[in-house]
């Protein structure tokens, strides 16, 4: 791992995973991001993403792992259980969540999914050190000499968005989230007020949200509306609804670029839709 901050996409869908031909160049895996700064390896949500992650970082064991959760819906979690890294003694791995209120805890939501009938095996299968712990959003975190700030997202059952800043350059990562339509969410737009890179809900555009009020999720375009608001360099479109396939992805990539055309001072477009093993450094 360098020192520069990086992000790199393992999944980027959203609400339940999309194998077939007609999602390969965007993917069909749930949420799942790999960020290295500082000589840290951190992760944010453990989609069906994290499976692959884990057998790529299998093979440089032993581990230290965090993993920050932005919330513990099926989609988001559905990938834990099979993160290789958790089956090494050699490695140890921290859990991360900041938006459960008594009296749910990380670990319980964890021994939920796994335990009769849902699952063979318990939490006791686990072979590195796993420590759970928990942080309230609006919480200030570290990772070794990496910063963390959260904001809690509006969202059923709460949620909480990340931003890590190391050397001078920053990471938003902004999912689940709903929009308050006529006004724009000042909590995220000062988390993310200068951000390099935002990554945004974008499950619906403006058109298809009227049908899915109250589900939790945002816009592409009202992405662009927050990053407009906080100076941010690139919008990441993500956490693709599974009925948006890759024809309907290119779609948006178009018309996201002629609202947001042109390139950040970094270098990156000023607005991109992610895909599977996309790696943005800004």
């Amino acid at each position: 791992m360098v020192d520069g901050l990086k992000v790199r996409f393992w999944g980027v869908r959203g609400s339940i995973s999309c194998p077939g031909a007609e999602y390969a160049r965007y993917g069909g895996n749930t949420s799942c991001l790999e960020i290295t700064a500082g000589g840290r390896r951190m992760i944010f949500d453990a989609g069906t993403g994290i499976r692959t992650l884990g057998v790529e970082l299998a093979r440089q064991a032993p581990l230290d792992i965090d993993i920050y959760f932005t919330h513990t819906h099926l989609d988001h979690i559905s990938g834990l259980t099979f993160f290789a890294p958790l089956f090494d003694q050699r490695s140890s791995v921290r859990m991360w969540a900041g938006h459960l209120e008594a009296p749910y805890t990380l670990k319980k939501v964890v021994g939920h999914l796994m335990q009769a009938p849902l699952y063979p095996v318990s939490l006791d299968i686990f072979q590195a050190r796993v420590e759970f712990r928990e942080f309230r959003a609006g919480d200030t975190l570290s990772c070794g000499a990496v910063a963390l700030h959260t904001t809690p997202l509006n969202h059923p059952n709460g949620a909480t968005g990340y931003r890590v800043d190391h050397l001078g350059k920053s990471i938003c990562y902004i999912t689940d989230t709903e929009h308050r339509e006529g006004t724009i969410d000042h909590g995220i737009v000062e988390l993310c007020r200068g951000a390099d890179v935002m990554i945004y809900d974008s499950s619906y555009t403006d058109e298809e949200y009227q049908r899915y009020r109250g589900w939790g999720h945002s816009t592409w375009q009202e992405g662009v509306r927050i990053a407009d608001a906080a100076g941010v360099g690139t919008l990441a479109i993500f956490h693709h609804d599974p009925s948006h396939d890759d024809a309907f992805m290119d779609n948006v990539a178009r018309a996201a670029a002629a609202v947001r055309p042109g390139f950040a001072p970094g270098g990156l477009p000023r607005v991109l839709v992610a895909h599977e093993g996309l790696t943005l450094t800004p």
